[in-house]
């Protein structure tokens, strides 16, 4: 099997626009989420959302879009776009001639489509058929985003996208993982989309009770997964990209390596749809597999993340994994006032260095409704 390792990154999401600036916050402990203001989300039981941000702001689109390119693509393919524009400048791997073209291949999911869009056109149809833009179909389709990158720059490797809800980004770079592995391509532009956010959506989460609902006036302690007083998760948007490449080849090149991906697993709970399975089961499988792949041990792994942009959770922790294996920095967990098991190590309050002697590797989880799970195993360069 052929080795695969990270080359290039690129993101924006609630903590900043580009990879360097939400690394910088989530070291930090800072928080990007923010009170969902009109009277749309008044009577909501959830008021809170995290919000792509750039120096604090709240990201515009239409300043890195014209007009006539934004009514062809969702909220979601634009995030995906200036993600994947950040990652290949990172990688360094532009201008690429044809043949190299041709063996580089993108995944980008998306969890869920614009709902907002959705109803605008619906509106829009009662109006007459001549008010629904021909635009709409290629908006909501859930591989846009990765057929409008692969359009951009001519790729015409593997053209793969995925909708496995949460899970959605993780099972992108672990299928790009197994493209590369299995010299189906030797470059992948990989990861997850997710621009959801409206009245529709936070409404359809609170029927759930999947939402929290305590910290409407403190957006800032609303996002507490490992906390006491937790009573749900907070929904957010962004994107994060990945390049993942051979390892002969980005070493023949020169490359910056951040890090290995070492394994791959994944599982179904086979239990509800919408809860995971009480036993863990299916999360045990997900994690035990990823490990076998990797041929490691539970006790070789040195650090652990879990997810939330939902199609675009599990990307964006990857990334931020990547970031803590390359730096040896391990981001704390904001919000953990009382902890439930003293027993798990947590990294409350302040980010931590992280030592390990023998190579430093991570285990990436993420799971979605339906039960659907994914492992992925990363670590530091193997020298092998």
């Amino acid at each position: 099997m052929r080795r695969v390792v990270v080359t290039g990154l690129g993101a924006l999401c609630p903590l900043g626009a580009t990879v360097q600036e939400a690394w910088s916050n989530v070291t930090a402990g800072r928080c990007g989420l923010s009170k969902l203001e009109g009277p749309e989300y008044a009577e909501l039981p959830c008021r809170v959302a995290g919000f792509v941000q750039a120096n604090g702001e709240q990201f515009q689109l239409q300043q890195h879009f014209s007009k006539s390119q934004l009514r062809s693509m969702a909220p979601a393919t634009g995030y995906a776009l200036l993600a994947a524009a950040e990652a290949l400048q990172d990688a360094g791997l532009l201008p690429m001639a044809p043949a190299e073209r041709e063996r580089t291949g993108v995944a980008v999911g998306m969890g869920m489509i614009d709902l907002q869009d959705v109803c605008a056109t619906f509106q829009a149809l009662q109006r007459g058929y001549h008010h629904v833009s021909p635009f709409f179909v290629p908006r909501i389709l859930p591989n846009l985003a990765a057929g409008q990158i692969s359009i951009k720059y001519g790729f015409q490797g593997p053209n793969h996208a995925v909708s496995t809800a949460c899970a959605t980004g993780a099972h992108a770079i672990g299928d790009s993982f197994r493209f590369i592995q299995t010299n189906s391509a030797d470059v992948m532009v990989c990861g997850g989309t997710e621009a959801c956010i409206s009245p529709l959506a936070i409404a359809a989460f609170c029927r759930l009770r999947a939402l929290s609902t305590s910290f409407n006036e403190t957006p800032e302690r609303a996002s507490r997964p490992f906390d006491k007083s937790r009573d749900g998760f907070v929904m957010g948007e962004g994107s994060a990209i990945l390049v993942l490449e051979e390892l002969e080849r980005a070493q023949r090149r020169g490359a910056h390596i951040y890090a290995e991906v070492l394994g791959y697993g994944l599982s179904g709970d086979a239990a509800h749809l919408t809860a995971p399975s009480p036993e863990g089961t299916g999360a045990f499988l997900a994690m035990q597999r990823a490990l076998l792949d990797a041929q490691l041990r539970p006790e070789d792994i040195g650090y652990g993340a879990h997810g939330h942009l939902l199609g675009a959770a599990g990307n964006l922790e990857a990334v931020f994994t990547v970031k803590a294996i390359e730096e040896g920095v391990l981001p704390p967990t904001i919000n953990l006032d009382s902890v439930e098991d003293p027993q798990l190590n947590f990294v409350a309050g302040e980010r931590q260095l992280w030592g390990a002697p023998a190579g430093r590797t991570a285990l990436k989880n993420a799971f979605g409704f339906g039960g659907t799970n994914a492992s992925l195993c990363l670590g530091q360069l193997r020298t092998r």
